[in-house]
C-alpha cells in the first residue's frame, strides 16, 4: 500500500488556497446528477449531509441510532476553537495552528492543521447560521473563554452543553434538506460492508436493525463519519454504544489506519468510584478557566479539602508551568496529575484524584456568575458524586476521552446479558434464556468462516437467511413454534415453580427424536434467538 497524504505543494499559507482554486468545479445543474452516501450523523456526518444537500447533491445518511440526535457528539461540553480574535488578545490563524500542533505533541500533520485553522472562523459562522445559541456578551457579540493549551481566549461555547447545541444545529440544517428532498436519512441501520469498485468506495451494504432487511446502496462517493475506534480501554468517557464497525470494515477493504495509537487523555474526569462502572464522566475543559488544581503537599493527607490550609496545598500546574498554569495542554496536565498521584498525594478513597477548586472564582465573581457559566456541570457532578461543588472542590482524574472502553462485569450487580460458553451453543438453552428474560450472547465458533455481508445477491448470510429466507429445510419452522408456544410457556412455568428439575429438563431437550416435539420447538426458537 502506498501511503500518500496528498498534501498540496507550496508554502503552508498558500497551498490550500491554490489547491482549492485548481480543483475542478461542478456545474450547479450537474450536482443533481451525483449522489453521496454518508455513514454517521454526528457533528461531522450531519453537517456534511446538510452542506452537500444545500449544494444540490443527492445524499443518503445512515446512522445506527434511532435518531441522528443521539450521536455521541452530543456529549461534548467545553466549546469549539476559532481564530476570530474577538478579544483582541493577539490571536491569529498562525497562532491557532501553532497551539494545535504543540498541543498534539507535534504528531499532527501540519498542513492539515493549518487548513483547520484557516477554516475555523467559517465553521463558527456556519454554526451561528444554523442557529447554535453560542454564549454572547452583554452587547450581543459572541463570547469567548480559554481552553487548555492556549494563552488567548478563542473558545466559543454554549455553557457546558456545546456539543449538544452544535449537534442540534447540524440536525436542524440536515432536516431542512430532508424536507427539501435532497437528503434521505436511514436511522437504525448498520453498515455491514463497504463496496469498493476499482479502488474507490462506491457504496455500502446496510442492515435495518429493526427488521433485519439487508439492502445495497450505491453512490458516486462515500463519507465515513462514524467516530473513533472503540472497546480498547477498560474505562473511558465515551458511551457504550460507540464502536468501530464501520472503520474496521473499511480497513478490511484496504483502507489504512492513521495514527491508531493517537489517544487523547482528558485531565478533568470524575474519578473511578467502584467496580460497577461501565464508563467515566467528563467534566468540561472549561472548568479550568476559573478552577485551580491542587493536591496536599504531604503524602497520605486524608483531611477534607476545606480543612487543609492554603500553605499546605500544592497548586502543581501553576508551579510547574507558570505560563499556562491550570490551562496547560491536556496531555501535559494529565501526566502531571498522574505523577502527583503516583507520589502518594492523590485524594479521594482510591488516591486516584486531585482537587479542581473553584472557591476563589466563586468569591471573586459571585456564585450567580459561576452558576451561569457552569451550572449544568455542577449539577451533573453533584448527582454523580453526592458532593456539592459550590462548597467542596471537585475531584478529578485523567481518563481516555476519544476511545471508549469495555468493562467486564465482575460486580454483584446481576447482568441482563450473559456470555455463553460451551453449553451456550445449545439452541434450547437460548430458548430458555429468552423465556426467563436473559439476553444470551453466544461464543462464535469458526468465526472466519461466517459471512457477515452480502456484497452481491449470490452471497449467503447463514443465520439471517434462516430467519427471513424462503420456506425450506434450513429456514426456521415458524408454524411449529406457533402451534407449540403454549407448551413452551408451560415448561417455563414448571421450572419457575420448581416442579421440573434441571436433570429431567436436559434429558428431554437432548433427545433429538422425531417424536420429541418439545425438543424440536425449543430448537427452532433457539435458532431464531441466537445471533452472530
Amino acid at each position: 500500500m502506498k501511503l500518500d497524504a496528498r498534501v498540496p505543494p507550496g508554502p503552508i499559507e498558500q497551498k490550500w488556497g491554490k489547491a482549492k482554486f485548481e480543483m475542478k468545479l461542478v456545474n450547479p445543474a450537474n450536482k443533481r446528477k451525483y449522489s453521496v452516501i454518508i455513514v454517521g450523523t454526528g457533528l461531522a456526518g450531519g453537517s456534511a449531509a446538510a452542506t452537500l444537500g444545500e449544494l444540490g447533491y443527492n445524499i443518503k445518511a445512515f446512522c445506527y441510532q434511532d435518531s441522528p440526535r443521539r450521536a455521541h457528539s452530543i456529549a461534548a461540553q467545553g466549546g469549539i476553537n476559532a481564530a476570530k480574535n474577538y478579544q483582541n488578545d493577539g490571536d491569529s490563524v498562525y497562532r491557532l495552528f501553532y497551539d494545535t500542533v504543540k498541543g498534539g505533541d507535534f504528531r499532527a500533520r501540519e498542513a492539515n492543521v493549518y487548513r483547520l485553522a484557516e477554516l475555523s472562523g467559517n465553521i463558527i459562522d456556519q454554526c451561528v447560521a444554523q442557529g447554535v445559541p453560542f454564549a454572547r456578551e452583554y452587547g450581543g457579540v459572541l463570547a469567548n473563554r480559554s481552553f487548555g493549551g492556549a494563552q488567548v481566549s478563542r473558545t466559543f461555547y454554549a455553557r457546558g452543553q456545546t456539543g449538544q447545541q452544535l449537534l442540534l444545529g447540524a440536525y436542524q440544517a440536515m432536516e431542512r434538506q430532508v424536507q427539501a428532498g435532497r437528503v434521505a436519512v436511514f436511522p437504525h441501520h448498520e453498515m455491514l460492508e463497504l463496496v469498493v469498485v476499482e479502488g474507490r468506495a462506491r457504496g455500502i451494504i446496510a442492515r435495518d436493525m429493526e427488521t433485519g432487511e439487508i439492502s445495497a446502496h450505491e453512490a458516486d462517493a462515500v463519507i465515513l463519519a462514524t467516530g473513533g475506534y472503540g472497546n480498547l480501554f477498560f474505562l473511558s468517557t465515551n458511551a457504550k454504544g460507540c464502536n468501530a464497525t464501520a472503520i474496521w470494515r473499511a480497513y478490511k477493504k484496504g483502507a489504512a489506519f492513521a495514527n491508531p495509537c493517537f489517544t487523547q487523555i482528558h485531565p478533568t474526569c470524575i474519578p473511578v468510584s467502584g467496580d460497577y462502572q461501565s464508563k467515566l464522566t467528563l467534566m468540561s475543559e472549561s472548568l479550568r478557566n476559573d478552577g485551580r488544581i491542587w493536591v496536599p503537599k504531604k503524602k497520605g493527607d486524608t483531611r477534607p479539602a476545606n480543612r487543609i490550609p492554603e500553605d499546605e496545598r500544592d497548586y502543581y500546574l501553576e508551579r510547574m508551568y507558570p505560563s499556562f498554569g491550570n490551562l496547560s495542554p491536556r496531555d501535559i496536565a494529565s501526566r502531571a496529575t498522574k505523577r502527583v498521584c503516583d507520589d502518594g498525594r492523590g485524594v479521594g478513597p482510591t488516591g486516584l484524584g486531585v482537587y479542581l477548586d473553584l472557591s476563589d472564582a466563586i468569591r471573586q465573581l459571585g456564585r450567580q456568575t459561576i452558576t451561569e457559566r457552569y451550572g449544568n456541570l455542577f449539577e451533573m457532578y453533584e448527582r454523580i458524586t453526592g458532593e456539592n461543588p459550590y462548597e467542596l472542590p471537585m475531584r478529578i482524574f485523567p481518563a481516555v476521552h476519544l476511545i471508549e472502553g469495555l468493562l467486564a462485569n465482575t460486580s454483584d450487580i446481576q447482568p441482563t446479558a450473559v456470555h455463553a460458553d460451551t453449553q451456550g451453543q445449545s439452541f434450547p438453552v437460548f430458548t430458555l434464556a429468552t423465556l426467563f428474560g436473559f439476553d444470551l450472547m453466544p461464543r462464535i465458533r469458526n468465526f472466519k468462516d461466517l459471512i457477515f455481508f452480502r456484497a452481491s445477491e449470490h452471497l449467503i448470510y447463514p443465520h439471517i437467511d434462516e430467519l427471513f429466507g424462503e420456506c425450506g429445510r434450513s429456514v426456521i419452522d415458524w408454524p411449529l413454534i406457533e402451534r407449540h408456544w403454549q407448551d413452551l410457556m408451560q415448561v417455563a412455568i414448571s421450572i419457575s415453580a420448581g416442579r421440573l428439575s434441571s436433570a429431567t429438563l436436559m434429558r428431554r431437550l437432548r433427545s433429538n427424536s422425531r417424536k420429541n416435539r418439545i425438543y424440536k420447538v425449543f430448537r427452532e426458537v433457539g435458532r431464531s434467538v441466537r445471533t452472530v
